[in-house]
């Protein structure tokens, strides 16, 4: 099983069988993630920032 995620919208994960399959999915539910947070007045995205920590 593969796991996919969208960081910049929060809760939006897939997966599949394969790598392609997890891809196709995760697009899916993209779509559909977007149009459930402007159903209800939501921000479409979040800001992200990455940092890079040593250890």
């Amino acid at each position: 099983m593969f796991v996919v995620e969208c960081p910049s919208i929060p809760g939006c994960v897939s997966q599949g069988k394969t790598e392609q399959e997890a891809i196709e999915n995760i697009k899916d539910a993209i779509k559909q993630c977007l149009e459930v947070r402007a159903e209800r007045g939501m921000p479409l995205t979040v800001s992200m920032r990455e940092v890079e920590v040593s250890v």
